[in-house]
């Protein structure tokens, strides 16, 4: 999969993925809003181009109290994170270019008011989906938000993850419909935060092409 030419789709209005960054990014600036007052710490896993959360904090009241940290793999959506972010004056905003997936990458910058989890679920296994909700109480403060994505093709796991939020403190706070085509969730953390263990990895990147021919290749077997 090329990552860099995925994004392309954002542009194309009416488009699934326009539709769902439309509804990310309302999501964000609602979290924003009701966020305390005082700076504020955000990160974002797999980050991509950073849009669901540069193009808010670009005319967002509390843009000046935001730091960011947003982690990405692929240097060229790097690069247009960052271009993005010095044109909208973003300078507490923090690009870097690595394994979105090891704990390493968070340090210094949680427990964050805001972590974003938007096009991993759906791109990593059931049990690593599981065991990146559990270290998310490492990564988000108490009254803090979650905000993630899911496909909702076969098998539709968003109940699933709601589950697993819930069942390690955090609160469903909105979902998405079920006909809108695509699963958008947010959770508020009513726990205790844990301490960030260093040098854990939380998932493994396959890539939604591939857990697909995988499951296909199960049912023709």
């Amino acid at each position: 999969m090329d990552w860099r030419t995925w994004h392309d789709q954002y542009d194309h209005p009416g488009s699934g993925l326009a539709r769902r960054l439309q509804v990310v990014q309302a999501q964000v600036r609602t979290a924003l809003d009701h966020s305390p007052s005082g700076s504020l710490r955000v990160i974002s896993l797999c980050a991509g181009q950073g849009r669901d959360l540069l193009e808010v904090l670009a005319d967002h009241p509390r843009r000046d109290d935001v730091r960011a940290r947003l982690v990405e793999l692929d240097a060229r959506n790097t690069a247009l994170a960052e271009e993005t972010a010095h044109a909208a004056g973003l300078h507490q905003v923090d690009v870097v270019a690595a394994d979105a997936s090891l704990t390493d990458h968070y340090r210094g910058m949680v427990p964050a008011d805001l972590v974003l989890v938007c096009g991993v679920f759906g791109n990593i296994t059931d049990e690593d989906i599981e065991r990146t909700i559990d270290i998310c109480s490492q990564l988000c403060r108490t009254g803090g938000t979650v905000l993630w994505t899911r496909h909702r093709e076969s098998p539709d796991r968003v109940p699933l993850i709601c589950e697993w939020f819930e069942a390690r403190g955090f609160e469903l706070q909105w979902l998405s419909e079920r006909d809108v085509g695509f699963g958008v969730g947010v959770h508020r953390f009513a726990g205790e935060p844990q301490p960030l263990v260093p040098g854990m990895r939380m998932f493994t990147f396959v890539g939604y092409d591939v857990l697909r021919g995988t499951r296909a290749q199960a049912e023709d077997a």
